[in-house]
């Protein structure tokens, strides 16, 4: 089964790596489409970590095959420049400050400490993982392109199953897992508290405190604290509406009012405003839950878990009604992998880490007690959930997987559209490939 993976890496671990032998560098470029190159530590360091996951069989084979995704990646960069597929400012502005929130905050919020495990500035770090984001949404827009029109239908699922050996196609043991997340809302006081702080800072700015060096001390935005505060140039729509509407209601060089947004309260230093553009600074406390707030959110998880628990309420809906994970909760609860399957194969490294251990620890059917989680954009939250049924690992059958099944023969059929998207587009860009790596055979390429 030829299957055309197209990787979009996801982490900084994905940054070019060097490596040195008696002081003689031992990276190299490999590979070439256009302006874009590709290292051998690169390949080397995408194909451990498809093997580690399973994705593929260890050897040269499986290696020409991570290299002939990564010459179609930078082909799709390539060809995104002639054909002008552009990725808006603000939504790689959005994913790059989530990914170094994120990572800052995993160092106890000390962007110092990032910077040593690096052994690079945050700006080096920020400007490698933008364009590395860039890259990423760059390509998955250029496949929503090209595979946009594909569909399978029942028919060609059938004749799909019907070319795979019977014994080669093993289903893990998979599990579907839901979950009901409530956001502990802080309390009014401690809302008036936080704002009062940002209050007498204003005052001490206005009385002759330096903007940029109180945000480096004190704003919890780790991100742009860094720079003094500052959010670089930014385009109309790319912030929450409650800080443009102040940013456009004030005058350059004039400060604030403190404002709130979903993220807790600002206070914003104008430097300067072009038609749509502005360039400000921002100083950001955020609104931490107390214990109480937290203790508040899980007794009201604790009760829901009784009702559940009691038929007075079925999961599916009570997770529709009151999840604060809206992706989720639309969907009943139900978490999904990265196949939007809501059997995710019980395997570390595919199953959340977290997740694989909770649920080995419950029973099939049974509802958690309250547990800790953090959303996607960092918040402390809590969940409970339900351990909602869990498979034996066994052979495929179109009766028992036939949604998997589907979703195979979806990206068979996708795979061969990008080849295919690939031959006719190869002659419009440069590719160039080592000699060492002709054997491989690339899609043609001589």
């Amino acid at each position: 089964m030829k299957k055309i993976i197209v990787c979009i890496f996801l982490t900084l671990c994905s940054l070019p790596a060097f490596a040195q032998v008696e002081g003689e560098p031992i990276d190299k470029i490999i590979a070439s489409v256009d302006n874009y190159i590709i290292l051998l530590s690169e390949l080397e360091q995408q194909y451990y970590n498809e093997l580690f996951k399973g994705y593929i069989k260890e050897g040269e084979a499986s290696k020409c095959k991570v290299l002939e995704s990564m010459i179609i990646q930078k082909m799709m960069l390539a060809k995104a420049e002639i054909d002008s597929v552009i990725v808006e400012d603000k939504l790689i502005q959005r994913q790059l400050d989530q990914r170094m929130d994120y990572m800052i905050r995993t160092n106890g919020g000390d962007a110092g400490k990032l910077e040593k495990l690096y052994g690079k500035t945050l700006n080096d770090i920020k400007n490698e993982l933008r364009d590395l984001i860039r890259e990423q949404m760059t390509v998955q827009k250029m496949q929503e392109k090209i595979t946009e029109n594909v569909t399978v239908t029942p028919k060609e699922v059938r004749k799909f199953f019907g070319t795979i050996p019977k014994d080669s196609l093993e289903i893990p043991s998979e599990v579907e897992i839901s979950q009901i997340v409530k956001i502990p809302e802080p309390s009014k006081d401690q809302k008036r508290l936080t704002r009062e702080r940002l209050e007498k800072m204003r005052a001490d700015i206005v009385a002759g405190a330096n903007f940029a060096e109180m945000a480096k001390k004190h704003s919890e935005d780790y991100v742009s604290a860094q720079d003094g505060g500052s959010l670089g140039w930014q385009v109309r729509g790319n912030l929450v509406p409650e800080y443009e509407a102040e940013v456009f209601r004030i005058k350059a060089g004039e400060l604030s009012k403190v404002i709130e947004s979903q993220f807790g309260f600002h206070l914003i230093l104008l430097q300067e405003k072009r038609g749509n553009e502005h360039l400000s600074s921002h100083i950001l406390f955020k609104v931490a839950p107390e214990r109480q707030d937290i203790e508040r959110t899980e007794r009201y998880l604790d009760s829901l878990r009784t009702m559940i628990l009691r038929d007075s309420i079925r999961f599916e809906r009570a997770a529709k009604e009151y999840s604060d994970d809206k992706e989720s909760g639309s969907a009943g609860g139900a978490i999904m992998g990265n196949d939007r399957d809501t059997k995710i194969p019980a395997v570390p490294g595919v199953l959340d880490s977290y997740l694989y251990f909770v649920t080995d620890t419950m029973k099939l059917g049974s509802v958690s007690l309250p547990l800790e989680y953090r959303m996607p954009d960092g918040k402390e939250a809590r969940r409970i959930l339900l351990f909602k049924s869990k498979s034996q690992p066994h052979n495929a059958s179109l009766k028992q997987d036939y949604q998997k099944i589907y979703n195979y023969a979806l990206d068979e059929k996708k795979g061969k559209a990008i080849e295919d998207w690939f031959t006719k587009s190869k002659d419009q860009v440069l590719i160039r490939i080592d000699d060492r790596f002709k054997g491989c055979n690339i899609l043609g390429l001589k």
